[in-house]
């Protein structure tokens, strides 16, 4: 890849990549729920030229290395019963009421 490389931020380690920011970005919110502060690190080429080859559409979501492992946890857990219906609720009522 072109692009392709290590990254080192000091402090920081990836406990994430994804291809396009909407994933990383659903994964930084729910290491941020869970109290884990969390960076998205990229290029900014990829996003605005809606490039994702080569490595331009790589994001590595970066947590502070003494809260890793913590976030590998969050990431490797499966969703609590019942997250559906909490995530949907409201939205079908507000939908029903636009029609």
């Amino acid at each position: 890849m072109l692009f392709h490389r290590k990254i080192h931020r000091p402090g920081l380690t990836t406990v994430y990549t994804t291809q396009g920011l909407l994933q990383a970005e659903l994964i930084k919110s729910k290491l941020e729920s869970a109290g884990i502060p969390a960076l998205l690190d990229y290029e900014s080429a990829g996003p605005v030229l809606g490039i994702t080859v080569d490595g331009l559409g790589e994001v590595r979501v970066m947590v502070p290395e003494a809260l890793a492992e913590d976030a590998q946890a969050v990431l490797a857990a499966e969703p609590e019963e019942g997250w559906e219906d909490e995530a949907t609720e409201g939205f079908n009522e507000s939908m029903t009421n636009e029609q």
